[in-house]
């Protein structure tokens, strides 16, 4: 049984699409943010608690979500400490540039796979194209030396792990907000629900994984950082609230395969940025990423 209308299942139209691309930029945004910091681990843990103390007015604004969403928020809240679990498993154990293209690029085929068994959605063989082609693109944009990740069997593990567990709580999360909608509810208060309810796991294993020493640099590190990483929390809502909102109008997969568009905004960013190398292997990967959106839209 199909868990979205039937005018949404034949396709994205051109303003979803653009959407999509603008909460990409959004996402890219934050994580160019993650990229810059000489602590990852820690910048990300301050963006996720500054984002959940952005969305807790905004939740109090517009209202709780409808009862009808609880399963799909408990779910999504619990798939979520496996993925910070594997997140600083994948930090850890490897550089970010190899972990983060792998745990974003290859998410989205797994949401396709998924997509049938769990949303009643076939893609159609243009998506799958589409779908292919993003996956590969954010790949050769996002891994800039590929035989490197080979040398990071732990890393590889857990950011391979990571991809699944982001290919679930999509699901689980596109599945909820349609609920919501149906409902008669609205998917902002689904998404910042869950930022409120997200925005303390993460940073509490940062905070339990350092001494007292590392737990004041912490302290020190928020006091200067905090209003970037507010900004930071704020991209992410934006971010995660459109590809929900997306999420009600068209395939999951295809908001999920658009959506990992962000690994080419954040090499942008970084060589506008940051002075990083873009190269020919990126350029390449930047081409394949368009013509996959392309094949998503004609899809």
């Amino acid at each position: 049984r199909r868990t979205m209308p039937p005018e949404i299942a034949s396709g994205l139209t051109w303003p979803v699409v653009a959407a999509v691309l603008l909460g990409a930029v959004l996402h890219a945004g934050w994580n160019a943010l993650v990229k810059s910091s000489g602590d990852k681990p820690l910048d990300t843990a301050l963006v996720h608690f500054l984002g959940a103390v952005v969305a807790l007015p905004m939740l109090l604004a517009v209202g709780l979500p409808r009862p009808e969403t609880v399963p799909y928020i408990a779910a999504s809240l619990t798939i979520h400490v496996g993925y910070y679990i594997a997140l600083a498993g994948a930090y850890q154990h490897g550089e970010f540039g190899v972990t983060y293209p792998i745990m974003r690029g290859f998410a989205p085929m797994l949401v396709a796979l998924g997509s049938l068994p769990f949303l009643g959605e076939a893609p159609s063989l243009a998506a799958w194209v589409g779908i292919a082609g993003i996956t590969l693109g954010v790949a050769l944009v996002g891994l800039s030396h590929p035989g490197e990740a080979l040398h990071h069997g732990k890393a590889l593990g857990f950011a391979f792990a990571n991809a699944a567990i982001i290919a679930l709580y999509t699901i689980v999360d596109g599945r909820g907000v349609r609920t919501e909608v149906a409902a008669g509810g609205d998917a902002l208060r689904y998404v910042l629900i869950l930022f409120v309810l997200d925005g303390f796991p993460y940073p509490t294993l940062v905070w339990l994984r350092r001494g007292p020493e590392g737990r004041r640099r912490i302290l020190a590190y928020a006091r200067s950082r905090w209003p970037l990483a507010a900004l930071g929390g704020l991209a992410s809502i934006g971010s995660y609230a459109v590809a929900l909102w997306a999420m009600t109008r068209a395939p999951v997969a295809s908001v999920a395969a658009l959506r990992e568009t962000s690994v080419l905004f954040a090499t942008v960013i970084g060589t506008v940025m940051l002075k990083e190398r873009f190269g020919l292997q990126r350029a390449m990967g930047a081409v394949v990423i368009v013509a996959g959106v392309m094949a998503l839209r004609l899809g």
